[in-house]
């Protein structure tokens, strides 16, 4: 009956100082809707990251040649890039056990025109291995067999940024296209894929035949990319060790250090939830201290509060109210700001995290853990921060209390 009793009178003081009240939630209102907001963006960012990584396959191992560093967010080739040769490639498919697929690449940004259009893109020479391997989706003709690659036929097939750019969206199949100085007729246009990590464009590219970039193109007895798949997710690891393994005999390093790279989209995949999940951690913790911010706007209302009403105190402590009912008084009252602020705030942090994921075209993630937490530290803040100003105001001596102006 006491908690009832105290409950009602917490609620009507309450609500006769609605300015006061709203001040004194408000705090509470903007720590757990950041809490919520920045979780999700964080939440849907790492979603987003981990899904084109997936796409890109979760079973796929670069070999690069030379030795790749990060230079301003890039990868950059470095040393020896001209490692890599079509007999590696023949050998890795012939001895390496953990591998199902691979397909030998190389890959020059070159001039490509068609009539009075022009554009600047990534033309890699590959093999046409390289669909698996890489998770590729073509959306209209075909893609180049190995026929026609052995045939060195001028064939290619192109991206939906390079299908736009040369043909302002109308039907590339069949048309001609000039890269460089050699003509190759358009049998194909890839499904869209999108952006990598890096931000780059993965639909800005042209796929051609590789004996034919090499001899009619490019000019070149070596690669510069094998792409691999693993013969299953469980098994990258073993592929990577037996290329290195490969690779290192075929040219003889012994003692010196490996003039290629072995990258795999699993390490990848583990490095980057890692750092989206610290990220999202950092966006968690700095959202959460304005809860603490909020508790400290709940005591300084709260002091005030007592402030004013120490003359209603001084007379319920006469009427016959006890100091433990002074004392639960107060902390309901601060149990329903931060309560009330807590759901207020749920309610505005769902909606922005809608609204951001509308903006950002980011996976809804609407963090229930998060959520959970914030609303129970937000009023875990409103009774650890109402506990003194209620001590305080069940201390008041009744007759001083009475006197006060």
């Amino acid at each position: 009956m006491k908690l009832v009793k105290g409950s009602r009178i917490a609620l009507k003081t309450l609500f006769s100082h609605k300015l006061r009240t709203g001040l004194a939630t408000l705090g509470i209102v903007i720590g757990v809707c950041s809490v919520i907001v920045m979780v999700a963006i964080g939440d849907g960012a790492q979603r987003q990251v981990l899904s084109k990584i997936q796409a890109m396959g979760t079973d796929l191992v670069v070999v690069t040649a030379g030795q790749v560093r990060i230079v301003a967010g890039r990868p950059r080739q470095t040393g020896n890039v001209t490692s890599l040769t079509l007999k590696d490639a023949k050998a890795i498919a012939e001895e390496a056990r953990a591998i199902r697929n691979l397909a030998p690449a190389q890959s020059r940004k070159m001039l490509v025109k068609h009539d009075l259009l022009a554009t600047t893109t990534s033309i890699t020479a590959t093999t046409e291995a390289v669909v698996p391997v890489r998770a590729l989706a073509i959306a209209q003709g075909r893609f180049f067999t190995e026929e026609e690659e052995r045939a060195r036929q001028r064939v290619a097939v192109i991206g939906r940024t390079v299908a736009q750019n040369l043909f302002a969206g109308g039907r590339a199949v069949g048309e001609e296209i000039r890269i460089g100085k050699v003509a190759f007729q358009v049998i194909g246009v890839l499904a869209e894929k999108g952006s990598d990590l890096a931000g780059g464009d993965q639909d800005d590219v042209i796929y051609i035949p590789l004996a034919t970039g090499l001899r009619r193109l490019f000019n070149l007895t070596y690669i510069n990319n094998i792409f691999v798949q693993a013969a299953d997710g469980e098994r990258i690891e073993a592929a990577r060790a037996e290329i290195r393994e490969i690779l290192r005999e075929r040219h003889r390093l012994r003692d010196k250090a490996d003039d290629f790279t072995i990258e795999s989209q699993a390490e990848l995949l583990a490095a980057e939830r890692e750092t989206s999940q610290a990220f999202t951690n950092l966006l968690g913790a700095v959202a959460g201290i304005s809860l603490l911010v909020g508790g400290v706007g709940i005591l300084a209302v709260m002091l005030i509060s007592i402030k004013e009403r120490t003359r209603e105190i001084g007379l319920r402590r006469a009427v016959g109210a006890s100091r433990k009912e002074i004392l639960l008084q107060f902390l309901v009252e601060s149990c329903i700001l931060s309560v009330s602020g807590g759901l207020v705030g749920i309610a505005l942090g769902v909606i922005l995290a809608l609204a951001s994921t509308w903006f950002t075209g980011w996976p809804l993630a609407l963090p229930l853990a998060a959520t959970l937490i914030s609303f129970a530290s937000a009023a875990f803040t409103g009774v650890l921060f109402g506990v003194y100003p209620a001590v305080k105001a069940a201390g008041l001596d009744p007759i001083a209390a009475l006197k006060a102006e």
